[in-house]
């Protein structure tokens, strides 16, 4: 494929996009929603081609596989997106100058962003939908692992897009080499954006080779703090939620900071955990008091490279700390400015944290597993936003658009 001309055609593409109007959008998304409920065993059986060259050891392997549920839940949020309404051309600012201007600022889409992602085919359906709704063409570059699923998922997309009347160009998958993905990242005749999702050297191998705008997403180095004044039955419930709800994403918990006047409650904390065969690199006070409480086939003195980890599995650390601020420290330090939690009684330490956090997503008494764009009533998400510009945090419809300003005289002309 000849990226160039596949870049001029997503470009013009994009351009057609905007004659269609929002329930014209709605009602391809839903035929589409439908389709991959129908097309499911076409899906399910190119994933298994997938799987099949992946060990079921690998933290990506339940990234990488779809299941019924899966793709119903997949259907489900197209189908929300597909009810939601475009923000592109929506009025965010007017007004008219003393000199008789009109001024508005409006919101427009991107018009052709690249995404590159790794393991999870979801990805592809929910970026799909995100970038059509809001008026976008887009060029996944997906993982290789995941190749048969994108490109089923892709071809069953493409058929519904080609009943509609609508340009397949919109949507293109490109396959191949490292080196077909630095072309994707220099072509500035035809990209406005690049969104990477995956692993920490995914992100920094986009930010280091990209000569487009970057938006990073993906590594989640999560943590929970339990403070010396948080509830031990809620503690519980949202540690052992956070972190094997579901262990090979971004929200889930990595990294346990509990306050050493509560140690004795650690062992009831982290209970539910060894249900589910969780192995705990935890540090010497924390490993002591876990003595006896704690399956020692699964007890693991912690290492430097414990903290700051990304498991993607059933595993997670634990750091004592003496004071509120050693944890805040410990954040600032290893986290990844994704999702963090306190779980708290006390409202100052909560509104502290809340405030003093540097992170996409904060929480008080509650588990990181909500930061999803889903959960937070965005119908989906194209990736969790770690850094500061443009987006924040789950990104969806909203985030896909920038603006632009209007300016309506009659002959006006500047002195």
């Amino acid at each position: 494929m000849h990226l160039k001309n596949t870049v001029i055609k997503a470009k013009a593409a994009s351009r057609s996009l905007q004659t269609l109007d929002n329930d014209a959008v709605s009602s391809v998304l839903l035929k589409i929603s439908d389709a991959a409920v129908k097309r499911s065993d076409f899906i399910l059986d190119e994933n298994r081609k997938d799987l099949l060259l992946m060990e079921k050891s690998d933290p990506r392997y339940d990234r990488l596989m779809l299941t019924e549920s899966r793709i119903n839940a997949i259907s489900h949020d197209i189908a929300s997106v597909a009810r939601m309404k475009s923000p592109a051309g929506r009025i965010l600012s007017e007004y008219i100058r003393p000199d008789g201007l009109k001024i508005s600022r409006i919101s427009v889409p991107f018009g052709v962003i690249g995404v590159i992602y790794e393991s999870r085919p979801n990805v592809t359906f929910d970026v799909f939908s995100l970038c059509f709704k809001s008026g976008n063409s887009v060029i996944l570059r997906g993982g290789k692992e995941a190749v048969n699923s994108n490109q089923a998922i892709v071809s069953v997309i493409k058929d519904v897009l080609a009943e509609s009347g609508i340009d397949q160009n919109i949507l293109t998958l490109i396959t191949g080499t490292r080196n077909d993905t630095l072309k994707l990242l220099h072509a500035r005749e035809g990209l406005d954006l690049i969104i990477p999702r995956g692993s920490r050297g995914l992100i920094e191998f986009v930010r280091q080779n990209s000569s487009i705008p970057v938006i990073e997403t993906g590594a989640g180095i999560c943590h929970t703090y339990f403070d010396e004044y948080g509830d031990r039955s809620k503690g519980q419930a949202i540690i052992n939620n956070a972190k094997t709800r579901r262990v090979s994403v971004c929200n889930a918990l990595d990294c346990l900071i509990i306050h050493e006047k509560r140690l004795n409650d650690l062992g009831f904390l982290v209970e539910l955990c060894s249900a589910s065969n969780v192995e705990i690199y935890a540090d010497r006070k924390a490993i002591k008091a876990l003595a006896g409480k704690y399956p020692a086939k699964l007890l693991h003195k912690a290492t430097k490279d414990s903290f700051g980890t990304e498991f993607l599995s059933y595993k997670m650390a634990i750091k004592t700390v003496a004071t509120f601020d050693e944890a805040l420290s410990h954040i600032e330090k290893y986290g990844s400015k994704h999702s963090e939690s306190v779980i708290t009684e006390n409202n100052d330490r909560r509104d502290a944290f809340l405030k003093m956090v540097d992170a996409s997503s904060v929480y008080s008494n509650a588990s990181t597993a909500f930061t999803d764009g889903g959960e937070f009533g965005l119908g989906a998400e194209i990736g969790i936003s770690t850094q500061k510009l443009h987006a924040r945090g789950p990104m969806a419809l909203e985030e896909l658009t920038t603006y632009k300003w209007i300016i309506e005289g009659n002959g006006h002309i500047r002195k």
